[in-house]
């Protein structure tokens, strides 16, 4: 995974300035927190954390009716 370098935010600094990060968010998208250098968190928009939530419960039920009719689907593709 790619990480934009302008959306970074060391833990000390998230710390003592919060509102940094939520401006971050505000204008990316997202903040990446790191923690002794290394990504350790990720401050999502609650929209976009929301969407992704939903995507994830489609494609749940997808693979699931998917895993449920499978002999029908490959019957049909003959």
């Amino acid at each position: 995974m790619t990480v934009n370098t302008d959306v970074l935010v060391p833990m000390t600094e998230a710390n003592q300035n919060f509102s940094k990060v939520a401006r971050l968010v505000d204008e990316s998208g997202l903040a990446v927190i790191l923690k002794n250098n290394k990504p350790r968190y990720v401050v999502l928009d609650f929209a976009a954390y929301d969407q992704a939530q939903r995507q994830e419960m489609v494609s749940a039920a997808a693979d699931q009716l998917i895993e449920e009719n499978l002999e029908a689907f490959r019957e049909l593709a003959k």
